[in-house]
């Protein structure tokens, strides 16, 4: 089985879940990034093709699952599901569900009282599900995409900037990006929101 090395800030896959790799002669990081890339941008595609969707519809552990699972299904046999293993980031795998929902709640909360400014909103879901941590795989490429889903589809907003570059890829603006989360880890969000007003946001 392939080894392989991972970018500053992403999460290491056990073996197991290595193993549910489909196609197995994968060997490099960047084959397997072009894989998982082609198979992100048919599910951009068909979420363009979806009629609006409402908040309540994306705000829902069926809909974060279905998105996931359309990004990566192509690609990894766990695409969709939850993950069982302990990571070095995330909530206990046996915690997933109950604080995705609880979070969805909260979400639902922050739009309809304006909570936060619509930056600060979208900075503090992208997070907050990135500290969840839900799937083995892709939870910064899935949070990303489920965040500016809910502002284009559910909020009619346009959707958020998150690189001039390839974020995926080690470089300095993926450190800074990687830098703003350990600080929204501490409830310090502005560095976060700093970042996407210099991205154009």
């Amino acid at each position: 089985m392939p080894i392989f090395t991972e970018p500053e800030g992403a999460t290491p896959l056990d073996p197991d879940e290595i193993e549910g790799l489909i196609y197995s002669h994968i060997e490099t990081r960047d084959e397997l990034n072009a894989l998982e890339n082609a198979n992100v941008a048919d599910c951009l595609v068909w979420l363009s093709s979806q009629p609006t969707l409402s908040s309540e519809e994306i705000l829902s552990l069926d809909f974060a699952r279905a998105l996931h699972e359309k990004m990566f299904s192509r690609v990894w046999g766990w695409a969709g599901d939850f993950r069982t293993t302990e990571k070095n980031i995330g909530c206990a795998p046996n915690q997933i569900r109950v604080n995705l929902h609880n979070l969805f709640e909260d979400i639902k909360c922050w739009i309809e009282f304006e909570h936060y400014g619509l930056l600060e909103l979208s900075a503090r879901i992208h997070h907050q599900l990135v500290k969840i941590h839900p799937f083995p795989n892709g939870n910064g490429r899935h949070s990303r995409i489920f965040t500016n889903c809910l502002r284009e589809k559910g909020l009619g907003l346009e959707p958020v900037i998150w690189a001039t570059g390839n974020i995926d890829r080690q470089n300095e603006e993926r450190r800074e990006y990687i830098d703003s989360l350990r600080q929204a880890d501490r409830n310090n969000y502005q560095p976060l929101i700093s970042y996407l007003v210099g991205r154009g946001n």
